[in-house]
């Protein structure tokens, strides 16, 4: 299996291409690293193929905000400009430039 250079980066926000969310994205996984469960959760029909970059998001819709892990097939640049309103932003994020959000600086032994 060979390894795909994703297509998105740290701090882009996204949209899903089918689903009505949008987030930003915190991590990336080269190819799919969730658990079975959550792969056969997945209609067989819209499952993604695994050699694929993954995303986390700090996902949100309408009505509610979440962590979302998505395909690299699933998601779209978002261009509405509109600001990320989920709560763990600032965890993750000093501030927005030209619609990306600056990942903060991150110590570790």
């Amino acid at each position: 299996m060979s390894l795909k250079v994703a297509k998105f980066t740290i701090g882009q926000v996204v949209k899903h291409r089918i689903f009505p969310f949008r987030g930003v994205i915190f991590d990336v996984d080269p190819v799919y690293a969730n658990t079975e469960e959550w792969w056969n959760a997945i209609p067989e029909n819209v499952r993604p193929r695994k050699d694929q970059p993954f995303y986390h998001l700090l996902a949100e819709n309408d009505d509610t905000e979440y962590v979302a892990y998505v395909s690299e097939q699933n998601l779209l640049i978002d261009d509405s400009e509109n600001p990320i309103r989920h709560p763990q932003l600032a965890e993750f994020f000093e501030t927005q430039i030209d619609g990306v959000y600056m990942p903060k600086e991150r110590i570790s032994h």
